[in-house]
C-alpha cells in the first residue's frame, strides 16, 4: 500500500514550503474566497486575451507573486493564503492532475497510438532518459545554490516533463493532421507516466540513488507499470458498462465520467501504483462509441471548462508560494539560470529528436526530417512538471534553504516554452508543408462548397415561389448567402504558380486515388459511428470496424477488404478447431449401443450394468474420493502417519478399477479397445498393479535403492486415475464453444452487414470526393468488388449458423422498429401532442424493450419454407395469395456446384432462396434494348452477383417469357421454393392484372435504386407506399406508342427496361435513364418499355426538401452518373440482381 498517498511521513518535510508559519488562530474562512477570485479573474482575462494563453498565465503568476508578497508583509493577506501554504504539494498533485492527463488521454486516438506505439515509446524513453542526464548535468555545473545530486535529478526528471496538452494546442488550429498530434500527445503521455512512477518510488519507500541498483526496485517499477495498466483497462470497462446504460442522462454520465476518473487514481494509488498510468489506459481505452451519441462533446467542454480553471488556479496558486519566500535568493544569476535551463531545454528536445530520427525513418514511412523539426519545437512545459516541483524539495536528501526555487526555475520555464515554442513549431510546421492542403483535399472542398452552393440556390428558387414571400429582396437574399471560401494561400499546394502551370503540374491518378482512399475510409467510419448510433450496428461491431479501418488506414493504396476486417477481428478457426478437438475426445455412450446379447441373462445384466448412467457416476464418485488419499500420498509427513491406511485404499481403489474395466471386457469383448478412453483406463489399471507390485517388492527387499526409487516415481502416477474425470468436464466445454461460436458468428455477420452498408453509404459520396472521371470509375469499381466479396461472405455466415442469422436478424428488427417508434414519439413531444410526462413514461417503456434484447436468445429456429412466401415483397402479405402459392410451391434442394439456370435456356420458374447462396454469371444485361440500338460493347467481360437467403432468381424471365440471361451456381447447399411458369401465369390470370404489376413495380424500383441511388437519396420509394399511394407507378409503352410526360406533377420519369425516343428531338433513351425535365413526349422503341413515373409530391410538403425539390438538379448529375454506369456496361464488372 502507498502509504505516502494518505499521510505525510514525519521527517519527510518541512511544515511549510516556504513563507512563515501562523502565529495566530487559522481560519480557513476566505481561502474559498481566494479560489473563485482566482477562477473569476482567470476567466475575464481569457475571454479579454483570447488568442494567448501564455499572456493570461503570466498575469495570473504576477498576480500570484505579487499576492504572495503582500501575504510576506502583511498577516491579514498571510491568513487568506496560508491553508495553501499548509497544504501538502501531493495533494495539489491529487486534486488537479487527474482531470487533466484524463483529458489528455482521451483526446488520444487509440488506434493511430497503436500503429506508431513502439516508435512513440522509444522517442519517450529516450526523451526521458537524454533530458535527466544532461539537464541535470547543466543544473549541477551552473547552478550556484547547494543542491544535492538527487535534487538535480529529480528537478531534471520534472524540467524534463513534456505537457500533454500545450504541445499541441497550437497544432490543432492549423490544420494539421492528427496522427502528427496524437504522437507527440502519446509521448507526452509517456514520459508523465514514467515520471509519475519514479516520483512515486521515491515518495512510498524514500529511496536514495543509490538504491537503484538493487533487483527489487526494478522488479517494482515493472509491476507498477503493468499493475496500472491491468487496472485502468478494467476500469475503462465498469465505466463502459456503466455508460451504456440507456436510463441514464446527461448529467448522471457527466457526474460519473468525472467521479469514475478520480475513484480510479485514488484507489490505484492507494494500491501503490501509478494513477496516471491507469488514467492513461483508461482515457485510451474510451472512444466516441462509449458514450451515447452526443454524450461525447458534452463531456469533452466539461473536460476543458474544468481543465483551464485547475491550470489558472494552479499557476496562481504557485505565484502565490513564489512569492512567500524571501526575495533575497533572487539575483542576476536567477534570470542567467533561468535563460541556460531554457535554452537547455530546447536543445536537449534537439537532441533527442536527432538521436531517434534514424530510428522512426526506418520503422515508419511517416516520418520525414521536416516532422522531426516541428517535433524538436514541441518540448513545453506545463501544469505537470509545476506540480511535481515542489516534491523536489521534498524527496531531496539535503534541506535547502530556498525550495521555491524548484518552483520559480519550472514555472518561469513553462511560460518561456508555452510563449516562444509555439510561434516556431507553426511557422515551421507551415513553411515546411506538413499543413498544407493536398490537392484531392482541395478538390473534395470546392466539390463540397459547389454542393452547398447549389442547394442554397435550389433552396432560393424554392422560397420565391411562395406567396408570403413575394416581397421580399431576393437580390439581396442571393448576395448575403452566397459562399466566398478560398483556400489559403499558405495552406493551398502549388499556390505560388499560375493557373498554366498548376495544369501541368496537376496531380496523377495516383497521386489522387491516395487522397481520395483516405477520405473513403472517414466515410466509412462515419458510417459504422452512425450505424451504431441508429442501433443498426452493435458497438462490438463498431468498435471492431472502426479500428481496422484505422489499422489499414496508414498503408499507402491500401483500401480495407471484408477479408482484411475478418483478419483483425481474428476469426473463429480456433474455436471450431477446438470444438472439434473436445468432440473427438466426448464419451459417448449412445455409440456403444452395437452389441446383441442374446437370451444370456448374465450378460444382459451386465450390458444394463455397464450402460447404465449410475454406473457411470459411480466411478467417477469413486474417482473425486480419492482426491484426498491422494494429497496425503504427496505429502511426505501425512504418508508416513498413514502408510497402512493409505495402501488398504490404494488395494480397494484397483479392485473397483479391476471389476469395472472387467465388466466393461466382458460386455464389449474386442469392442473395448476401439476406444480411446477405454484404452487408457485399462492403462491406468495397469500401471496401478504395477504400483501394487512395486510395493510388494519393497517389503521384501527395502535395502534395494533403485526398486524404491523406481516406486516412488510409480506412485506419482497415480494421479493419471483423475483424467477419465475430464469425461464429465468436456460435454460443458463444448457447450460453453458452441455459445461462443455463435456469439462470433452473429458478431461477424453484423461486422459483415455493416461493412456493405457503409460501401453503399461510401458510393453514394464519391462524385464529392473528386470530379475527374477516371477516380470515380476506380473507386467505384473497388466499392463495388469491396461490396460482392462481402455480400459472399454474409451468405457463408448464413449457411454456416442459420438459427444464429435469425435470431440476430430478429433481433435487429425489433431494434428498428423501437428506434422507428422512439422517433415518432420525440416528434410528437416536440411539436406538444403529449407532455413531458407523458413522453418520459413512454420513453422509458421503449427503453426497457431496447434494454431486454440484451437477453435475446443467441438462436432461433429458421422458419418452415412457407412461411419465406411471406417474404415475397409483391405478395404483399396477402393471405389469399399466400395461400394459392403455397399450394403451387415446392421445395428444390441443390449440392454445391449445381446449376440451378443456364443462360440462354428457357424459365422454368422462378426460385425463392431459403437457405444457402448462390452466385450469377452473365454477360452484359440487355435490359431488352433491340440490337439494332443496342450500342457496341467494347468487352464481353462476365458480370457477377451473389444470391442469398431471401433473394429470388428468375423474375424478369418469366414476365418476359425470354431467354434466361445468366447461369446461376450453387455456392453452397442450398434450398428454394420453386414456383413453376405455369403455376405462376395461373398467379397472373386468377388475380389480373395487379399481381404482374406488382412484379414490374418491384423490379422498377430495384433498377432505379441500383443505378440512381444518388439521385433517389429523399426519395420513400418503398414498395408498399408505392402501391397504396400510387406514389410512383410503372407504365407500359410498345414500339410506336407515345407517352406524354407532364412536368408538373412527375419528378422523375426513369427508363427501366427497354427504350424510347423524344418525339421532339429525335434523342434515343436507352435503359436505365432517367429522362431529362426538356423532354415533353417519349416514344417506344422496343417491343416493351417500361417507364417509372415516380410523381411530385405537395408542395406544402416540398418546402423541407430543398436540396432534391428542384427538379432541374437530377438531370445533369444523373445524367453524368449514368454515361459512367453504361460504361461499365460496356466493360463489364459486376452484375446487376434480377436481369
Amino acid at each position: 500500500m502507498n502509504s505516502s498517498f494518505w499521510i505525510q511521513r514525519e521527517g519527510t518535510r518541512p511544515d511549510l514550503l516556504c513563507g512563515r508559519s501562523a502565529d495566530y488562530p487559522v481560519l480557513e474562512t476566505h481561502f474559498i474566497m481566494l479560489v473563485f477570485s482566482t477562477i473569476v479573474f482567470g476567466g475575464f482575462l481569457k475571454a479579454s486575451i483570447k488568442n494567448s494563453q501564455v499572456l493570461v498565465l503570466t498575469i495570473l503568476s504576477l498576480s500570484g507573486f505579487v499576492l504572495g508578497q503582500l501575504a510576506y508583509n502583511f498577516i491579514e493577506i498571510h491568513k487568506i493564503v496560508y491553508p495553501l501554504l499548509r497544504t501538502p504539494s501531493f495533494s495539489l498533485y491529487c486534486y488537479f492532475l487527474p482531470l487533466i492527463i484524463f483529458m489528455a488521454a482521451l483526446d488520444v486516438d487509440f488506434y493511430i497510438l497503436k500503429n506508431v506505439f513502439w516508435q512513440v515509446l522509444l522517442t519517450g524513453i529516450i526523451s526521458f532518459c537524454t533530458t535527466s542526464i544532461l539537464i541535470g548535468y547543466v543544473v549541477l555545473e551552473f547552478n550556484k545554490e547547494s543542491w544535492d545530486l538527487q535534487s538535480c535529478l529529480l528537478f531534471s526528471i520534472t524540467l524534463g516533463v513534456t505537457d500533454p496538452l500545450h504541445s499541441v494546442n497550437s497544432l490543432k488550429n492549423i490544420g494539421i493532421s492528427k496522427m502528427y498530434i496524437d504522437i507527440i500527445k502519446g509521448e507526452s503521455l509517456i514520459i508523465c507516466g514514467i515520471t509519475s512512477i519514479f516520483f512515486g518510488i521515491f515518495r512510498s519507500n524514500t529511496i536514495h540513488i543509490s538504491m537503484f541498483r538493487e533487483l527489487h526496485v526494478v522488479v517494482s517499477l515493472c509491476l507498477d507499470i503493468c499493475g496500472s495498466i491491468v487496472c485502468g483497462y478494467w476500469c475503462a470497462r465498469v465505466i463502459q458498462f456503466i455508460l451504456a446504460d440507456l436510463f441514464s442522462n446527461t448529467l448522471t454520465n457527466v457526474i460519473l465520467c468525472f467521479s469514475l476518473a478520480y475513484l480510479t487514481f485514488y484507489i490505484v494509488e492507494f494500491l501503490g501504483m501509478s494513477g496516471i498510468v491507469a488514467l492513461t489506459t483508461v482515457g485510451l481505452n474510451l472512444d466516441s462509441l462509449s458514450f451515447k451519441p452526443g454524450m461525447e462533446f458534452v463531456i469533452t467542454k466539461f473536460l476543458i471548462m474544468f481543465s483551464s480553471v485547475f491550470e489558472h488556479l494552479i499557476y496562481t496558486f504557485f505565484g502565490i508560494v513564489i512569492g512567500c519566500g524571501e526575495i533575497k535568493y533572487f539575483s542576476l544569476h536567477t534570470l542567467s539560470f533561468m535563460l541556460i535551463l531554457f535554452a537547455t531545454v530546447n536543445l536537449v528536445r534537439l537532441l533527442t529528436v536527432m538521436l531517434v530520427s534514424p530510428i522512426l525513418m526506418q520503422l515508419s514511412y511517416e516520418y520525414n526530417w521536416k516532422w522531426g523539426m516541428v517535433i524538436a519545437w514541441s518540448g513545453i512545459k506545463g501544469v505537470f512538471s509545476l506540480l511535481l516541483a515542489p516534491d523536489v524539495h521534498n524527496l531531496a536528501e539535503q534541506t535547502i534553504e530556498s525550495p521555491q526555487m524548484f518552483v520559480l526555475y519550472v514555472q518561469v520555464v513553462s511560460l518561456l516554452t508555452i510563449g516562444i515554442n509555439s510561434h516556431p513549431m507553426t511557422e515551421s510546421a507551415r513553411t515546411l508543408g506538413l499543413c498544407v492542403i493536398s490537392l484531392p483535399r482541395q478538390m473534395a472542398m470546392q466539390n463540397a462548397i459547389q454542393h452547398i452552393q447549389e442547394i442554397i440556390q435550389n433552396t432560393v428558387t424554392l422560397f420565391k415561389t411562395e406567396k408570403m414571400l413575394t416581397n421580399v429582396n431576393w437580390t439581396l437574399v442571393e448576395e448575403k448567402a452566397m459562399i466566398e471560401y478560398t483556400i489559403p494561400s499558405d495552406a493551398a499546394q502549388f499556390s505560388h504558380v499560375s493557373h498554366d502551370e498548376k495544369e501541368e503540374e496537376s496531380p496523377t491518378d495516383e497521386v489522387l486515388i491516395e487522397g481520395a482512399r483516405l477520405h473513403v475510409a472517414i466515410i466509412q467510419m462515419s458510417s459504422f459511428e452512425k450505424q451504431c448510433n441508429d442501433g443498426i450496428l452493435s458497438v462490438e461491431a463498431a468498435r471492431i470496424l472502426i479500428g481496422a479501418t484505422k489499422s489499414y488506414c496508414h498503408i499507402q493504396g491500401k483500401f480495407m477488404t471484408i477479408y482484411d476486417v475478418s483478419t483483425y477481428a481474428r476469426a473463429r478457426s480456433w474455436l471450431i478447431k477446438f470444438k472439434n478437438m473436445l468432440t473427438f475426445f466426448n464419451y459417448s455412450k449412445e455409440e456403444a449401443y452395437y452389441f446383441l446379447c442374446g437370451n444370456n441373462k448374465f450378460m444382459n445384466i451386465a450390458y444394463k450394468i455397464v450402460f447404465s448412467e449410475e454406473f457411470e457416476y459411480t466411478g467417477h464418485i469413486i474417482t473425486l474420493m480419492y482426491i484426498y488419499p491422494m494429497i496425503i500420498h504427496l505429502w511426505p509427513m501425512a504418508r508416513k502417519l498413514n502408510g497402512p491406511a493409505l495402501m488398504a485404499i490404494n488395494y480397494y481403489y484397483v479392485f473397483l478399477y479391476i471389476l469395472e474395466i472387467a465388466l466393461k471386457i466382458i460386455v464389449l469383448k474386442r469392442k473395448y479397445f476401439q476406444r480411446y478412453w477405454n484404452v487408457l483406463e485399462f492403462f491406468i489399471l495397469v500401471i496401478g498393479i504395477v504400483d501394487i507390485f512395486c510395493i510388494y517388492f519393497v517389503r521384501l527387499r527395502p535395502d534395494n535403492l533403485a526398486l524404491i526409487q523406481s516406486t516412488v516415481i510409480i506412485g506419482y502416477f497415480r494421479m493419471m486415475r483423475f483424467i477419465p474425470v475430464i469425461k464429465i468436464i468436456i460435454p460443458i466445454l463444448i457447450n460453453a464453444v458452441d455459445v461462443q461460436i455463435k456469439k462470433r458468428l452473429s458478431l461477424m455477420y453484423c461486422i459483415t452487414k455493416g461493412y456493405v452498408k457503409s460501401q453503399e453509404d461510401t458510393k453514394l459520396l464519391i462524385k464529392q470526393i473528386s470530379s475527374r472521371e477516371s477516380i470515380y470509375q476506380k473507386l467505384y469499381e473497388i466499392l463495388e468488388t469491396n461490396k460482392r466479396d462481402a455480400v459472399k461472405e454474409l451468405g457463408l455466415i448464413e449457411h454456416e449458423g442459420r438459427d444464429v442469422v435469425v435470431a440476430l436478424k430478429t433481433k435487429q428488427a425489433i431494434q428498428s422498429v423501437i428506434a422507428k417508434a422512439l422517433k415518432h414519439l420525440t416528434f410528437l413531444w416536440s411539436r406538444g401532442i403529449i407532455d413531458k410526462h407523458e413522453g418520459v413514461e413512454i420513453n422509458k417503456v421503449l427503453l426497457t424493450k431496447i434494454k431486454s434484447l440484451n437477453n435475446f436468445p443467441m438462436a432461433i429456429p429458421p422458419p418452415t419454407p412457407d412461411k419465406y412466401l411471406h417474404n415475397i415483397v409483391w405478395l404483399e402479405n396477402k393471405h389469399v395469395l399466400i395461400e394459392f402459392f403455397k399450394e403451387k410451391a415446392k421445395l428444390a434442394y441443390f449440392d454445391y456446384g449445381d446449376i440451378i439456370c443456364k443462360e440462354g435456356e428457357m424459365p422454368q420458374g422462378i426460385y425463392l432462396i431459403i437457405s444457402g447462396m448462390a452466385i450469377l454469371h452473365s454477360s452484359p444485361p440487355t435490359f431488352g434494348i433491340d440490337s439494332s440500338i443496342m450500342p457496341k460493347r467494347e468487352s464481353q467481360s462476365m458480370f457477377t452477383e451473389y444470391c442469398t437467403c431471401g433473394d429470388i432468381i428468375g423474375e424478369l424471365s418469366c414476365l418476359l417469357k425470354r431467354e434466361i440471361e445468366y447461369t446461376a451456381i450453387c455456392e453452397t447447399i442450398l434450398q428454394a421454393c420453386f414456383i413453376s411458369l405455369e403455376d405462376l401465369y395461373e398467379g397472373f390470370d386468377v388475380f389480373w392484372p395487379s399481381l404482374e404489376y406488382k412484379i414490374w413495380l418491384k423490379l422498377a424500383l430495384s433498377t432505379a435504386y441500383q443505378y440512381f441511388e444518388s439521385s433517389l437519396v429523399d426519395e420513400d420509394l418503398k414498395f408498399q407506399k408505392c402501391v397504396t399511394l400510387n406514389h410512383a407507378y410503372v407504365e407500359t409503352l410498345s414500339s410506336y406508342n407515345e407517352m406524354i410526360i407532364d412536368n408538373m406533377n412527375m419528378k422523375f420519369v426513369i427508363i427501366v427496361y427497354g427504350s424510347v425516343i423524344d418525339t421532339k428531338t429525335r434523342k434515343p433513351y436507352l435503359a436505365p435513364y432517367i429522362i431529362p425535365k426538356t423532354c415533353e413526349q417519349v416514344q417506344g422503341t422496343s417491343d416493351l418499355s417500361k417507364l417509372l413515373i415516380i410523381l411530385a409530391s405537395e408542395p406544402s410538403t416540398n418546402i423541407n426538401n430543398s436540396a432534391t425539390a428542384i427538379a432541374t438538379e437530377r438531370s445533369g448529375t444523373t445524367k453524368t452518373e449514368y454515361n459512367w454506369k453504361k460504361s461499365k456496361l460496356k466493360i463489364g464488372s459486376h452484375f446487376r440482381k434480377g436481369y
